[in-house]
């Protein structure tokens, strides 16, 4: 019920479009509800456009493209929305997955294969937010069923549960796995490729266009490119 929920939540917000004639101006806030695995990327590029925009403050809400996507519809107030999934708005950049393992690897994962292991202790992310859906492709790619002692509700929680010791091994993306060098190691596999997921970005009022138009923008996408995101 709730991976439906937050289905019908994106494609409301796929028909959404910015009203013309309204832009960020001295004294505006602009509000960007983002992937948690943005944050990084988005917390830099924020402070870029507050830079080029003097007088607009820009406040970063993260968490779960799902949940997110369910407070919008519900009304919460947002003038941008970038998701790690979905087809609303346009494609700003791509991503895809990596195995992440505690510093070492005390327990010796070698591949994707490795989360069948019910000896091990794993962390993917529940199937109805971007990440775990990608997860759930890939263990459908190997005809494997995958036995995880935990389903985080974003792609943060799971790479919090590996830098932390507390499981073996987790799914996350390639750009979590960038951001947190020196905290955990990452392993490649093939058949993330399979899996590649699509970040779209739309503005939901006036305010936000200015704000997508830089994510979109070359001084955007090398931040982007910096963490590790693909081009669109």
């Amino acid at each position: 019920m709730r991976r439906a929920a937050a289905a019908g939540a994106i494609l409301l917000l796929a028909g959404c479009t910015a009203p013309a004639g309204e832009a960020a101006r001295p004294g505006d806030t602009v509000t960007v509800f983002a992937a948690a695995s943005l944050t990084g990327a988005f917390d830099e590029i924020a402070g870029d456009f507050k830079a080029a925009n003097p007088g607009v403050d820009v406040v970063l809400n993260f968490g779960g493209s799902a949940s997110l996507a369910n407070q919008i519809a519900e009304g919460a107030p947002a003038d941008v929305f970038a998701s790690a999934a979905g087809d609303a708005g346009e494609i700003f950049a791509t991503n895809s997955l990596e195995i992440a393992v505690p510093l070492g690897n005390p327990a010796g994962v070698t591949g994707v294969e490795d989360f069948a292991d019910p000896d091990l202790k794993i962390a993917i992310c529940a199937i109805e937010v971007p990440c775990g859906a990608a997860a759930q492709r890939v263990f459908e790619t190997l005809g494997l069923t995958a036995a995880p002692d935990t389903l985080e509700q974003d792609v943060k929680a799971v790479l919090t549960k590996v830098e932390l010791g507390e499981v073996d091994a987790g799914l996350v993306y390639r750009t979590d796995v960038l951001a947190a060098r020196g905290t955990v190691e990452g392993i490649e596999f093939a058949e993330a490729q399979r899996a590649v997921n699509r970040y779209p970005i739309a503005a939901l009022t006036g305010r936000g266009e200015a704000f997508v138009v830089w994510v979109l923008s070359d001084a955007g996408q090398a931040v982007l490119r910096e963490a590790g995101f693909g081009a669109p």
